[in-house]
């Protein structure tokens, strides 16, 4: 199986949401050597972090990074409003592509997403509005698209079945580090 992962987020050193990629991309390739993995990595303005993954590539050979210097906000225009260019054209073929914080692009394979929380709708004063924007266009098309959306927290599931309706049989709580 080809598994595609957008770790686009991992640029941003010591936030909750770059620690849960680094991990879930260096324990998912730790114990999978049968499937191969391609890594989605977009940004203008950041390199692609060699360091904080380099031992996990080194060691595997059934990973490829594909990156690109799209900033967010084309991304934004492209996947969560007009929802156009699927991702297999800037990474090839794959059978399932996991989204994680920023944005929802269209894809011919299934398709899985990480929340982390529903700040933007339980405290909205607190967060940007723009960032409030792109979550909820985000958030449309994770709620019509994603097959499974993994939750980080038991707290993130409740939230997401009370405040998003989404049905709690696509919901999977996978705690940070596990």
């Amino acid at each position: 199986m080809r598994i595609g992962i957008d770790i686009s987020q991992i640029t941003y050193e010591k936030t909750g949401v770059s620690d849960y990629l680094k991990n879930l991309v260096q324990s998912l390739t730790k114990i999978d050597k049968k499937n191969e993995y391609v890594l989605f990595f977009s940004s203008l303005r950041r390199n692609f972090p060699t360091n904080v993954l380099a031992s996990t590539v080194n060691q595997n050979s059934n990973i490829r990074i594909k990156t690109f210097r799209f900033p967010p906000t084309v991304l934004d225009l492209l996947w969560n409003k007009l929802h156009v260019l699927p991702i297999e054209r800037l990474i090839g073929n794959v059978d399932i592509f996991i989204t994680s914080d920023w944005t929802e692009p269209p894809s011919k394979g299934n398709k899985a997403t990480i929340l982390y929380d529903l700040v933007i709708f339980k405290r909205p004063q607190e967060t940007v509005k723009k960032i409030i924007d792109v979550q909820k266009r985000k958030l449309k098309w994770v709620k019509k698209e994603s097959k499974v959306i993994f939750c980080i927290s038991q707290a993130t599931k409740k939230d997401a079945i009370e405040i998003l309706g989404i049905q709690e049989s696509k919901l999977r709580v996978i705690y940070p580090g596990a």
